[in-house]
């Protein structure tokens, strides 16, 4: 059994299978942008809604919300984007590369502080210069430019005229979830009756201008963040924070991640207003590194402070237990649901050698995998075929399902195996005369022979078998 897994390999593994496809890409495409397929798009959404039942089905505290993608541009000036959004961008002129000045700093052993000026960073830059050290590392060109600020936050506009954009119509491609959610919090409050503590879920899409865009979907300028934002009084903070970091973590080892992929990573440098934040970062085998994949925050009051200050609309709380009027603190847990799709497949994807040759399969928890029962007339003939399809179209009316009848039994099984079908039902000759189906397990690859009649019941103690 073996990974064997290159970000390359795992790209063109997901485009070949229908899971993810490069955007626009009669066109070229677009850097850092990718579609789904039918495969993609089914366990993303599995994915999601997996993190939607840890998130609400397994809880009392936690309620969901969609918020818009635009919101008033005054939000993104409170929170601090408009100001400090950015980061530092030095081209090549030879080769156009693209670069952000502390990673390329860093390709020359030279470390900057997270809060260093333009000037500071050009300064460093200007040095490796004058000792004839700065070039390009991908053309080797020393043809750069001195660093600039590069805006992370993506313009837009509503009601503007064709010719211009008055700075009343700009707007901003929403660049995280999270906002939406604090300029909800009060009426989450006056409409649930929501008690603290209490946290705001969300799944949707946000937009970063990033300088370099790439990993495959692990870094990309549209994506899909899960997030949700904890309301509570200050106090609280260490015990929950604490209770949250766990909570996180068995969900992980629930969906089949194995925890000696996975790790803490504790910042050492944090936001103004943050007291403490922890990463939980995958090893992931395509990268060759271990990576983040969700941050757990503890980010005190200053965003619903904030928000208070520039609306003019108070955002406090008034606890009727310990009759107290203050600005709850929040705890974030933040998460690409992109890098979960990476993550899973990436986990998931395994090479065995059966019988001389090489068995790709997909072992994903089988409740995350995009079809739950492939049904398989062993040959393509009338007979064999009309059972096969009255099977499968009633599996379809309570499972994603798949008919296949395209090649060889051998090749099909494979095919679903790299899909990651935990199930292939098999339709042969013996059960014309029987009754009987053969179904396959996709990781053990064992089969067992049932009655046509008990396939429903047999369907859904697999299903609820989950794993």
């Amino acid at each position: 059994m073996s990974k064997s897994l290159s970000l390359e390999k795992l790209a063109n593994f997901c485009k070949t299978r229908g899971f993810i496809y490069p955007s626009s890409e009669i066109y070229g495409g677009l850097s850092g942008i990718y579609d789904y397929g039918h495969y993609g798009y089914l366990l993303k959404e599995n994915i999601k809604n997996a993190w939607i039942r840890n998130m609400i089905n397994e809880r009392d505290d936690v309620y969901l919300l969609d918020s818009a993608i635009f919101m008033h541009p005054t939000t993104w000036v409170a929170s601090g984007h408009v100001a400090t959004f950015d980061d530092p961008m030095v081209d090549c002129k030879d080769c156009k590369h693209r670069y952000r000045a502390d990673h390329l700093l860093a390709e020359f052993g030279v470390e900057i502080d997270d809060k260093a000026t333009t000037d500071e960073i050009n300064q460093k830059l200007d040095e490796l210069r004058t000792n004839n050290k700065l070039f390009c590392p991908n053309c080797k060109s020393k043809n750069l430019t001195q660093a600039r600020r590069f805006s992370l936050m993506v313009k837009s506009n509503l009601g503007c005229t064709v010719d211009s954009i008055s700075d009343d119509e700009l707007t901003y491609l929403r660049p995280e979830t999270c906002g939406g959610i604090y300029l909800q919090f009060k009426n989450v409050v006056d409409t649930l009756h929501a008690k603290l503590p209490f946290g705001i879920a969300q799944v949707g899409k946000a937009f970063r201008n990033e300088i370099v865009a790439r990993q495959f979907i692990y870094r990309t300028r549209e994506f899909e963040q899960m997030e949700m934002q904890y309301f509570l009084h200050p106090s609280e903070m260490e015990f929950k924070y604490n209770e949250w970091k766990e909570y996180r973590w068995k969900w992980y080892l629930e969906y089949g991640i194995n925890e000696t992929s996975l790790k803490w990573y504790k910042h050492e440098k944090l936001a103004h207003y943050a007291s403490d934040a922890y990463d939980i970062k995958y090893n992931f085998a395509s990268l060759g590194e271990f990576a983040e994949v969700e941050g757990i925050h503890a980010r005190g009051n200053w965003d619903l402070s904030q928000h208070t200050k520039y609306s003019g609309m108070t955002l406090d709380y008034y606890d009727q237990e310990i009759k107290e009027r203050y600005i709850p603190h929040i705890l974030e847990t933040s998460a690409g649901l992109g890098r979960f799709v990476m993550m899973f497949i990436d986990n998931a994807y395994t090479e065995e050698i059966v019988n001389d040759d090489t068995r790709i399969v997909l072992k994903l928890d089988k409740r995350l995998s995009p079809i739950k029962f492939a049904v398989l007339p062993l040959f393509k003939k009338p007979d064999l075929q009309n059972v096969a399809k009255e099977i499968y179209h009633h599996i379809k009316k309570y499972y994603i399902a798949e008919y296949d009848d395209s090649g060889s039994i051998g090749k099909r099984y494979r095919r679903q195996d790299e899909i990651g079908t935990p199930y292939c039902i098999t339709v042969d000759y013996q059960t014309l005369e029987d009754n009987k189906v053969t179904i396959r397990d996709r990781d053990s690859m064992e089969q067992i022979r049932i009655k046509i009649d008990d396939l429903d019941t047999k369907c859904e103690a697999l299903v609820q078998n989950n794993r």
